[in-house]
C-alpha cells in the first residue's frame, strides 16, 4: 500500500539520489538530451498505462486509511506509494501535501500517474500527533532546501489539496528564489468564508466522530458519482458491475466507520484549530508567492466556497492559472474524471529543469490521453471513417501504415484541409498503428497561455500539447529531427489551411527549401502524403473575391490576418463559411519514403534543395490527384453504406475502401 520512512529520512534519499546524478552523469545539459533519440521520451513509451483505467475506488482509499490508523503512532512523516512504480528518468518531485486529516493516502488514484512522471512523496500526519502548523512548515522547508541544494534548477512540485494547499502557499512565500511549482486543489485559504464552522455549529450536540463522519459524507458529490456509473454502462461494462461500484463507493465511509473509533476526542477541535491557523499564516504572505501556481477548484465544493477562492487567488497570485470542476465536490482527488497528470502537462507546467521546454521536456501521451482524445474526435471519426494507404519501398499501395518508416527521424510533409481537420486522425492512427508520436508544427497562435479552463474535456489546444505540437520555428524542427522524432510539417501552412471556395485540395507551397536542408542534415526520412475529403463534408460559401467584393470586405481580412499575426502581408486569409453536408469520407495517403541519408549536395547546393524541394512537392500534388481519382471506386465512401456494413458486422469493424 504505501512505504513510511521518518521524519529525516529525506536527508538519506537526498544523498542517494545525489550520487546516482553523479554516477549517471548531469542531465541539465540540454545539448545531451538533443542527441539523445527522444523515442523513448526518458524511458516512458506512448500508450503507457496510467492507472486511470483500472483506477480504485474509495472502498480502496477508506481501507488503506484503516490501516494506517491501525498501526500509527509517532511524528509527521514521508512515504513514498509503492504503488506509484518506478519514475521517468531524472523526474522532478513531487511532494503532496495532504488535506486537514493528515493520512496522505488522498492521492491514491493518481498514485501510478503522477508516479511514472514524479519522484513522489507524501506527508503523513498521525491521528494521534499534535504538531503546530510552523512546525509542519519548517519539516516541509527541510526536504525543500535538501532537493533544491541537490538540483538548483530542477522544480520542485508541491500539491496542496484543501489544508495542504495553505501549506504549499506558505513554502512559496518563505522561499521566493526556489524553483517551485505549486497545484493547489480547493485550498482551505477560503476556511473563515466557509460554512464548515456553521456546520459544526449545528451537529454540536453530536459527539466528534459523529461530526467527522457527517463531514466526510459532504466531502463527495453524488452526482458525480452516478456519472461515473453511467459513463462505466457506456463504455461497456455491466450494468449490475456499473451499479455495485456506485452503491459500494456510496457506502465505504460507513462501511469503514470503526476508523472513527480509533482517534482521540479532541481530534475534531485540534483539526479545525490547526486549518484556521493554516489559513491565517497563508493569507498574511500570499502577495509573497511568486512561483508558478496552478489551482484545480470545484464548482460544488460543499465545504468551502472553492470557487470564489480561486477568483480571489488568480488576482493576488501573478503566476496563476485556474482549472474549474463544476460537477465536482470537495474531494477532486477521489473523484471520477480528474486526470492531474494531464492537467499538469496541458498548462505547460512539467519540466525538468527552471525553463519549460517543448521538445526536452515532453512526455508521450498515455493510454487515458488517447482514450480522452478518442471521445472529443468520436463524432468527425464516425462521420468521415478516415481510410489510410500508404506506400511501400517497391511501390506497392497497401492499407494502413506498414510502409512508412517505423524508426526517425521522420519528416512527414502534406497538404492541409480546411482548419487542419484531418490532423487528429492522422495522429491517432499513428499512435495506434506504429506507437508513435507526430510531432506537429503549428502556427504560433495555437499556443495559447490560457490562464482559465474549464473540465468539459480537451479541447484543440490541448491536443497540440498532449501530442507535443510545437510552434512553426527551424529550431524546432531542428531540434526534433535531431532527437529523432516523426515531425509533421505542412509547408503551406495558415494559407491552405484558411483556403476559400474553389481552392479545396490545392496545396500553396512558399518556395523555400530549409526543411529539405535539415532533413538531409539529420539523415531523416521525409515521407510525403496527401489528404482528401473536405468536400465530402462541407460547402464552402465563399471564395475570396467574394469577400473582397463585399463592403468592407479588404478591411474584414487585413483586420483577420492582423488579428492571426501573419508575417505574409500578400496572403490574407479568413475564415469562408462552411454548411455541413451528409457527410463522405477521408482518405490519407503516404507516398514512398524519400531517404536523405549521403545527400550531401542538398546541403551544399542549393540546386541540388530545389530539387528535392520540387520533387516532394511534386509528389504531394500526385498523391492528391491519386486519391480523388481512386474515391470514386469505393462504394463505402458515403456514410449509408458504412453504416449498413457495421450494423452487419460490428460497431469496430474496419470498413474496406478501394482496392489500391
Amino acid at each position: 500500500m504505501a512505504t513510511l520512512s521518518l521524519h529525516m529520512v529525506h536527508l538519506q534519499v537526498s544523498l542517494w539520489r545525489q550520487a546516482q546524478r553523479w554516477r549517471h552523469g548531469s542531465f541539465s545539459c540540454q545539448f545531451r538530451h538533443a542527441v539523445r533519440l527522444q523515442a523513448s521520451y526518458r524511458g516512458l513509451e506512448a500508450m503507457h498505462d496510467d492507472g486511470y483505467g483500472t483506477v480504485k475506488d474509495l472502498d480502496y482509499y477508506y481501507h488503506a486509511l484503516g490501516e494506517l490508523v491501525e498501526y500509527d503512532s509517532g511524528p509527521p512523516r514521508w512515504f513514498c506509494p509503492v504503488d506509484a512504480g518506478s519514475s521517468v528518468e531524472d523526474a522532478p518531485l513531487m511532494l503532496y501535501l495532504p488535506g486537514v486529516d493528515g493520512m496522505g493516502m488522498g492521492l491514491c488514484m493518481h498514485h501510478k500517474a503522477l508516479g511514472r512522471i514524479f519522484e513522489l512523496r507524501c506527508m503523513h500526519i498521525p491521528f494521534h500527533d499534535r504538531t503546530p502548523f510552523e512546525e509542519l512548515v519548517t519539516m516541509v522547508e527541510d526536504v525543500v532546501r535538501a532537493e533544491h541544494s541537490i538540483s538548483p534548477n530542477k522544480p520542485i512540485y508541491l500539491l496542496g489539496n484543501s489544508f495542504g494547499g495553505c501549506l504549499a502557499l506558505a513554502i512559496a512565500a518563505r522561499h521566493p528564489r526556489i524553483n517551485l511549482i505549486l497545484v493547489l486543489v480547493n485550498p482551505a485559504t477560503s476556511y473563515e468564508r466557509s460554512d464548515i464552522k456553521t456546520l459544526l455549529s449545528v451537529f454540536s450536540p453530536l459527539s466528534d466522530r459523529a461530526c467527522i463522519a457527517i463531514t466526510a459524507l459532504l466531502n463527495y458529490n453524488i452526482d458525480n458519482e452516478v456519472n461515473m456509473a453511467l459513463s462505466r454502462m457506456k463504455s461497456g461494462k455491466h450494468p449490475l458491475e456499473a451499479l455495485s461500484r456506485l452503491t459500494n463507493n456510496l457506502s465505504s465511509s460507513l462501511k469503514h466507520s470503526n476508523i472513527l473509533d480509533k482517534l482521540p476526542e479532541d481530534t475534531l477541535r485540534w483539526k479545525m484549530n490547526l486549518i484556521k491557523r493554516a489559513a491565517s499564516y497563508a493569507n498574511c504572505r500570499v502577495q509573497s508567492v511568486t512561483a508558478e501556481v496552478l489551482l484545480l477548484a470545484s464548482g460544488t465544493d460543499r465545504l468551502l466556497p472553492s470557487k470564489s477562492e480561486a477568483d480571489r487567488l488568480q488576482k493576488k497570485l501573478p503566476k496563476c492559472k485556474v482549472f474549474f470542476f463544476e460537477n465536482h465536490g470537495h474531494s477532486l482527488l477521489l473523484e471520477h474524471g480528474v486526470h492531474v497528470s494531464s492537467i499538469i502537462k496541458c498548462a505547460g507546467l512539467y519540466r525538468h529543469s527552471s525553463r519549460y521546454h517543448r521538445v526536452f521536456d515532453y512526455i508521450p501521451p498515455s493510454t487515458t490521453e488517447l482514450k480522452d482524445v478518442d471521445k472529443a474526435s468520436n463524432d468527425l471519426t464516425f462521420r468521415t471513417s478516415p481510410a489510410m494507404f500508404s506506400t511501400m519501398e517497391d511501390g506497392t499501395v497497401v492499407r494502413g501504415l506498414a510502409g512508412v518508416p517505423d524508426d526517425g527521424p521522420v519528416l512527414l510533409v502534406g497538404n492541409h484541409m480546411l482548419l487542419g481537420i484531418e490532423l487528429i486522425s492522422l495522429a491517432v492512427e499513428f499512435m495506434r498503428q506504429k506507437k508513435a508520436v507526430v510531432r506537429g508544427i503549428a502556427h504560433p497562435l495555437l499556443f495559447p497561455n490560457k490562464a482559465r479552463t474549464w473540465s468539459e474535456g480537451h479541447d484543440f489546444f490541448d491536443f497540440l500539447i498532449l501530442w507535443g505540437g510545437v510552434p512553426m520555428t527551424y529550431k524546432y524542427i531542428y531540434e526534433l529531427l535531431a532527437a529523432g522524432e516523426f515531425v509533421l510539417l505542412y509547408p503551406g501552412g495558415y494559407r491552405e489551411a484558411l483556403h476559400c471556395k474553389g481552392e479545396e485540395h490545392r496545396i500553396f507551397w512558399p518556395d523555400r527549401t530549409e526543411f529539405v536542408r535539415m532533413a538531409a542534415q539529420f539523415n531523416a526520412t521525409i515521407v510525403p502524403f496527401g489528404v482528401v475529403g473536405e468536400d465530402d463534408l462541407l460547402n464552402l460559401l465563399c471564395t475570396f473575391d467574394d469577400i473582397r467584393s463585399a463592403p468592407f470586405g479588404k478591411e474584414i481580412m487585413r483586420a483577420y490576418s492582423n488579428h492571426l499575426k501573419l508575417r505574409d502581408a500578400d496572403h490574407e486569409v479568413i475564415f469562408p463559411g462552411v454548411y455541413l453536408k451528409i457527410p463522405g469520407r477521408f482518405y490519407y495517403r503516404f507516398g514512398e519514403p524519400i531517404p536523405t541519408k549521403g545527400r550531401q549536395d542538398v546541403l551544399t547546393d542549393r540546386h541540388a534543395a530545389a530539387r528535392l524541394y520540387t520533387h516532394v512537392k511534386s509528389e504531394v500534388e500526385g498523391i492528391i490527384s491519386y486519391l480523388l481519382e481512386k474515391r470514386e471506386e469505393d462504394k463505402y465512401r458515403k456514410l449509408f453504406p458504412r453504416l449498413l456494413y457495421k450494423a452487419a458486422r460490428g460497431a469496430n469493424t474496419e470498413v474496406p475502401a478501394f482496392d489500391p
